[in-house]
């Protein structure tokens, strides 16, 4: 039988170990551990109000954000990370569900709102000035909760 080890950083594991330290790296990640959800947080005058998130932080799956989807529980989410600072713009084009879109600093500072985005419109919804991330909500979610510029988010990507 050939040898099937794996030699990474100038170490040689053996297949059964280099699989079983796959596995474990896979399965202690904060994003594996709620079937790629992560915790995120905001803080309005009403309290905080927990979300569950998918992240979007490659061009691929920001490009596809939520399209096609026709449901999304009420305490789930989408993150978009991007890697700098910058204006962005959003559209609803192939997006089935109404979406709020929450626009936020580099320390997770709420900096704009656009509530009830219009299901499959290509209309461009501005973030209205620079932003590090974009939180996707259930239309009608931060109205809800009361979410409005100067509140704060935590989560992961915003203690970077």
């Amino acid at each position: 039988m050939p040898d099937l080890s794996f030699e990474a950083v100038g170490l040689r594991l053996s297949r059964p170990a280099f699989v079983l330290g796959l596995l474990i790296s896979l399965l202690t990640s904060p994003a594996r551990a709620q079937g790629g959800l992560e915790s995120l947080e905001i803080t309005t005058a009403s309290g905080p109000h927990a979300f569950q998130v998918e992240i979007a932080n490659n061009e691929a799956s920001r490009e596809k954000g939520l399209m096609y989807r026709r449901f999304m529980p009420a305490d789930r989410g989408m993150l978009f990370e991007f890697e700098r600072d910058e204006p962005v713009a959003f559209w609803m084009k192939n997006t089935y569900i109404p979406l709020d879109m929450v626009f936020i600093s580099r320390d997770g500072t709420v900096t704009h709102v656009a509530a009830n985005a219009e299901p499959l419109s290509e209309a461009i919804v501005p973030s209205g000035g620079p932003c590090i991330a974009v939180l996707e909500l259930n239309g009608g979610a931060a109205a809800r909760i009361g979410i409005e510029p100067g509140d704060k988010v935590k989560a992961g990507f915003f203690k970077r």
